[in-house]
């Protein structure tokens, strides 16, 4: 049996929109957060390491959201779900 993955759109913000080659949107597959992550960071090869660390976990410094509310790696994934990744801003 296999698990259900959802088709997402990721929109991807400042820098890591650069990394991906100016391109803000991308449609990925996932039955969660993490797992649509690393499926991110496979079809855009230049994303990894930046978004999920070595560990397989969101880097401190990233910041997703689905559906405008924040994920973990383990929150389910749906069909037509809109995930936003940011990096996260600092300065003074």
């Amino acid at each position: 049996m296999t698990a259900d993955t959802g088709t997402a759109l990721v929109r991807l913000r400042g820098q890591l929109k650069k990394l991906a080659g100016d391109q803000a949107e991308h449609e990925i597959s996932g039955s969660n957060v993490g797992e649509l992550l690393r499926a991110l960071e496979r079809d855009q090869p230049a994303l990894a390491g930046w978004i999920v660390d070595e560990r397989g976990h969101i880097r401190r410094h990233i910041n997703v959201f689905v559906n405008a509310e924040q994920a973990r790696e383990e929150d389910p994934i749906a069909a037509g779900d809109c995930v936003d990744i940011l990096p996260a801003i600092s300065g003074g």
